[in-house]
C-alpha cells in the first residue's frame, strides 16, 4: 500500500499544481512529456472505465512491478458520480457527508434571525406598551397600531429584502458565499443599534430597511450552498432546514413576546429586550462561516481549480484513498456540468439570462414556486397573534396560540422529513395545498357565525394550517427552487425567485392588516375565504407546470429542461447527461485549466520492465495497446 499511497500523493500535488498547455499531456504520477517526445516504449489508450467504491485497491501481487499507470476519464468519472449520488441511501450520505451536512446548517442558522424578526414585527402590533407608546387611540378607548403604519413597517422589510437580495447576486458572484454571508452578518450588528434606541415608528422603518437587506442574502445564499455542498440524498433535508430555522426563529420570537406580554406588559423593555436578542448571533456565525469550506461548484465556476479540489475534501470524509478518488470524480462531475451549460450557451452567462430560453423556463418555475409560499395563506400564520385578536380572543390566549402554531410547524416539517423519501417533492407541495385550502375555507366560514366560542375554533384550526402548511409548502419550496435553476445561473434565480416571494408578500402585507382591521373592512376570520381561493389558483399552476425533481441529479435535471421535457413527463423519463456531453468538444479555457479527456493517452514510466498495468481503481476496465 505504501507505492499507492505515494503514487496518489504524487497525482493529487500535479493536479492542483500543473498548467496544461496544449502540447503537453499527463499521466497519473503527474509526469508530462512533449507530444513529440522520444523514448516512448509503448503507450495505453483509455476507452472506457466504470469506477465502484467497493472495488477500490491496489493488487500489489499482480502489479509489483507496474510501468503503466490508468487515468480517470473525464467524462467517465462524472457519469459515475452522477449515477453513485442517485443510487446513494440516507445512511450512506450521512457517513460520507457528515461534514457537508454541518456546514450547511450552520450557513442556513442565519435565517433563524430573519424568522425571529419577522414574527416579532406582527407580534409586537398586540403588545399593549407597544400599541401605548406607538399607536393611537380608537374610538373605543384602545390603542392600536394603524393600519397604514403595519403596511409601512412590513413594506419597508420586504424593501429592504428586494434591495439585499439584488446586492447579493452581484457580491457572491465576485465574493463567493463565506465572505458575502459574514459581510451581511458585520452589516446586522449595527442596524441593530437603530431598532433598540427607536424613538418612533420612523426610525423602526429606518431599521426594518437596512436590518431586511442581511436578510436578503441570508434567505438565498443558505439554500444554494446546502444545494452545492451536498449529495442528492441529503439535498431535501439541509435545503428544508431553511424552513426549520425560520420556525426556530418563530418559536423564539412567539416566547419571548409572551414573556413580554406576561411580565413586561408596561415597560418599554417589553419590546426593547426582544430587539436587544438580535445581538446574540452574529458574531458567532460569522466565525463559523469564515471555517466553513467556499462552495466547489462556485470555485469551479470562478476557475479556482485546486481551491476547489480543497473544498471537497474538506466536505467528504472517509479513508485517504477512498476519499481522494472521491474527491477526483466529485470534482469531474462539477466541471462537466459547467462545462456543459457553457458549451450550450456558446458564451458566459449574465443575470439577462436568466429570462431566455430553457433558463426563461426554469426561471418561471422557480419564482412561481416560491411566490406560492404567499399565495397560501401563510401571511395569517405571521398574523396569527393579531389575527386571533380580532377574531375574538383574549390577549393572553392569542400569544399561547402563536407560540403552539410554530411549535406544531416545526413538528410538520419533521413529518415532511419523514415521508420526502418515499413521495416526491411534486406530490408533498400538491398534497399539503389541498388540505389547506379547505382548512382556509372552513376558517373562513366560521367566521360568519355568532357563537363567541367560534374564535376557538379559528384557532384550532390555524394549529392545523401551521402544521400542514409547514409539512408541505413551505419546506419543500426551499428544496424545489435550488434544484431547478442552472449551476451557472443558480444564485440569480434563487435571487430572483425570493424577489417575486417578497413582493408577493408586499401585496399581502397591503390587504391583511385591512382585512383584520375593525377600522377598515373588518373581515377577521372571514379572509379565510380570500385566502382559500388563492390556494386553489395555486393549486391549478402546481399541476400544469411544477416538474418533479426528486431523484434527479443537477445534471439530470440540466438535460431534462434542455430537452424540452414537459413537467408532468419528469418523473418518468430516462436521461444519460454525459454521454451527450462527449460530444461538446475540447473544454473552454473559461472553466479549466486542465485537460478534459474524452479518450487519454499515456506513457510508459522510463526505467520500469514492463510487468502488467497498475489499476488504481480495479474498476471494469476496456484498455487497447500500441507501441509508439
Amino acid at each position: 500500500m505504501q507505492k499507492f499511497n505515494a503514487l496518489t500523493e504524487r497525482m493529487n500535488h500535479t493536479r492542483d499544481d500543473a498548467s496544461t498547455p496544449s502540447d503537453k499531456r499527463y499521466n497519473l504520477l503527474g509526469q508530462v512529456k512533449d507530444l513529440d517526445g522520444k523514448d516512448k516504449s509503448s503507450t495505453t489508450e483509455l476507452d472506457h472505465l466504470e469506477f465502484s467504491n467497493e472495488n477500490a485497491q491496489f493488487d500489489e501481487e499482480n502489479n509489483e512491478n507496474c510501468e503503466e499507470v490508468v487515468c480517470l476519464n473525464a467524462t467517465e468519472e462524472a457519469e459515475e458520480a452522477n449515477l453513485e449520488e442517485k443510487s446513494m441511501t440516507l445512511t450512506e450520505a450521512l457517513a460520507e457527508y457528515p461534514k457537508a451536512a454541518g456546514w450547511s446548517m450552520l450557513v442556513a442558522t442565519t435565517l433563524i434571525m430573519e424568522g425571529y424578526d419577522t414574527a416579532l414585527l406582527n407580534a409586537l402590533f398586540a403588545l399593549p406598551i407597544f400599541q401605548r407608546k406607538f399607536g393611537s387611540q380608537t374610538s373605543a378607548g384602545t390603542y392600536e397600531i394603524s393600519s397604514q403604519w403595519q403596511v409601512g413597517l412590513n413594506m419597508c422589510v420586504y424593501t429592504g429584502e428586494i434591495i439585499g437580495l439584488q446586492m447579493t447576486g452581484f457580491l457572491v458572484d465576485h465574493m463567493g458565499t463565506r465572505y458575502t454571508m459574514i459581510l451581511a452578518l458585520s452589516l446586522l450588528t449595527m442596524y441593530i443599534f437603530i431598532l433598540y434606541y427607536c424613538k418612533n415608528l420612523a426610525m423602526i422603518a429606518v431599521g426594518q430597511i437596512l436590518s431586511a437587506m442581511p436578510w436578503g442574502a441570508f434567505q438565498s445564499l443558505a439554500v444554494a450552498y446546502a444545494s452545492e455542498v451536498c449529495p442528492l440524498a441529503l439535498r431535501y433535508y439541509m435545503t428544508t432546514y431553511s424552513n426549520i430555522c425560520w420556525l426556530c426563529g418563530q418559536i423564539l420570537a412567539a416566547g419571548i413576546m409572551k414573556n413580554s406580554e406576561k411580565n413586561l406588559a408596561d415597560s418599554e423593555l417589553g419590546y426593547k429586550i426582544p430587539f436587544a436578542l438580535q445581538w446574540v448571533w452574529p458574531a458567532p456565525l460569522a466565525v463559523g462561516i469564515f471555517l466553513a469550506p467556499e462552495s466547489p461548484w462556485w470555485l469551479v465556476r470562478k476557475n479556482r481549480l485546486s481551491d476547489a479540489r480543497k473544498s471537497l475534501r474538506r466536505i467528504l470524509s472517509g479513508d485517504s484513498t477512498e476519499k481522494e478518488i472521491k474527491v477526483e470524480i466529485t470534482f469531474e462531475q462539477i466541471k462537466l456540468t459547467i462545462e456543459k451549460e457553457r458549451k450550450l450557451k456558446e458564451k458566459p452567462s449574465s443575470f439577462f439570462d436568466c429570462f431566455k430560453g430553457v433558463d426563461g423556463r426554469r426561471t418561471r418555475i422557480a419564482c412561481l414556486t416560491w411566490m406560492a409560499q404567499g399565495t397560501s395563506g401563510s401571511i395569517l400564520l405571521g398574523y396569527s397573534t393579531y389575527f386571533l385578536l380580532k377574531a375574538g380572543m383574549a390577549t393572553s390566549d392569542a400569544f399561547t396560540f402563536s407560540v403552539f402554531s410554530y411549535c406544531l410547524g416545526l413538528a410538520g416539517t419533521l413529518c415532511s422529513w419523514a415521508i420526502s423519501g418515499k413521495i416526491g417533492r411534486w406530490t408533498i407541495l400538491t398534497s399539503g395545498l389541498v388540505v389547506q385550502m379547505v382548512i382556509l375555507i372552513i376558517i373562513g366560514g366560521l367566521g360568519f357565525s355568532t357563537n363567541p366560542n367560534a374564535s376557538w375554533g379559528s384557532g384550532s384550526l390555524l394549529l392545523a394550517l401551521s402544521f400542514f402548511y409547514n409539512a408541505g409548502i413551505g419546506p419543500v419550496v426551499y428544496c424545489i427552487v435550488a434544484e431547478i435553476p442552472s449551476a451557472e445561473l443558480r444564485t440569480q434565480t434563487i435571487v430572483l425567485a425570493r424577489n417575486c416571494y417578497n413582493l408577493t408578500a408586499v401585496v399581502n402585507s397591503v390587504l391583511t392588516p385591512y382585512m383584520l382591521n375593525a377600522s377598515d373592512w373588518n373581515w377577521g376570520a372571514k379572509s379565510g375565504l380570500y385566502w382559500g381561493a388563492m390556494t386553489a389558483l395555486t393549486l391549478v399552476w402546481v399541476i400544469i407546470d411544477l416538474p418533479e425533481t426528486s431523484g434527479r441529479t443537477f445534471s439530470d435535471i440540466d438535460e431534462l429542461f434542455a430537452q424540452k421535457v414537459p413537467a408532468r413527463k419528469f418523473k418518468s423519463t430516462t436521461v444519460d447527461p454525459f454521454r451527450k456531453a462527449e460530444n461538446l468538444g475540447p473544454p473552454s479555457d473559461e472553466v479549466s485549466e486542465e485537460a478534459s479527456f474524452s479518450r487519454v493517452r499515456h506513457e510508459s514510466l522510463p526505467g520500469t520492465k514492463k510487468a502488467g498495468k497498475l489499476n488504481l481503481l480495479n474498476p471494469r476496465i476496456r484498455l487497447s495497446s500500441s507501441s509508439s
